[in-house]
């Protein structure tokens, strides 16, 4: 198992967002996580990131427990997390922040090939690499995003929302890679409103409703249950 969370209860302060969560990610598993906006998924994935710590339960990663670990150490150990919103460097190129993306790998050579591969990913970046980010479009900010994430050649990463605020035509080609990326050996952990199209991507997917895991399943039962249909898919 890569990741595995146990009863894991957090929150911000003394604000409980989440309650006794459960969750895993086997190696070369697409999972998905879906939930209203307020259900907590994005503070299921930054407590797996090391930015927040659980209050009660554990998070272990590749068998290892990583409560307490700073989130550079976490990366280092293979988990990269790109966060809603993108968070791209504006001001910076497009190189500059893809190389900000391997700040700790020392091997220059191995560092080279991953941006080559992105290129390969996204051909986009490559066309526009001594831009600045703050010139992309929204999509090709996710994809930046995205290509920055990958630079530290994570074993498992971790999506916030990657089809918010992209143009439809984008969003199609961003799952087409995150699809690809999944296929090269990377686990991907995604968050996503968009409930039919993560789920049409997903080995598996837990939904999150006030902090809780109210379901879990294959993607397809999923898409078949009543209640995912009736609240996420509009379909009564």
């Amino acid at each position: 198992m890569l990741l595995e969370l146990d009863s894991v209860t957090t929150g911000y302060g003394k604000a409980q967002v989440l309650k006794d969560i459960c969750l895993h990610v086997y190696q070369g598993e697409i999972v998905a996580l879906l939930g209203a906006n307020g259900a907590g998924k994005s503070t299921t994935l930054r407590c797996i990131a090391g930015v927040i710590q659980p209050w009660e339960g554990s998070v272990k990663f590749s068998g290892v427990d990583t409560r307490r670990l700073p989130p550079y150490t976490l990366v280092s150990k293979g988990i990269s997390y790109c966060p809603e919103g993108r968070d791209v460097f504006a001001n910076l190129t497009v190189l500059e922040n893809l190389k900000i993306g391997a700040y700790l790998v020392d091997d220059v050579e191995q560092s080279e090939a991953r941006l080559e591969w992105i290129y390969d990913l996204f051909p986009r970046l490559k066309e526009r690499r001594k831009q600045s980010a703050a010139s992309l479009s929204g999509g090709e900010q996710q994809m930046l995003a995205i290509g920055r994430s990958l630079m530290a050649n994570p074993k498992l990463l971790m999506l916030d929302e990657p089809s918010l605020g992209v143009a439809p035509i984008l969003v199609e080609a961003i799952y087409s890679k995150i699809e690809e990326i999944n296929a090269s050996g990377t686990s991907i952990l995604l968050v996503e409103q968009n409930v039919n199209l993560a789920l049409e991507v997903a080995n598996r997917a837990y939904v999150l409703e006030k902090g809780e895991i109210s379901l879990e399943g294959t993607g397809a039962e999923l898409r078949d249950n009543e209640h995912v249909k009736a609240s996420y898919l509009g379909i009564a």
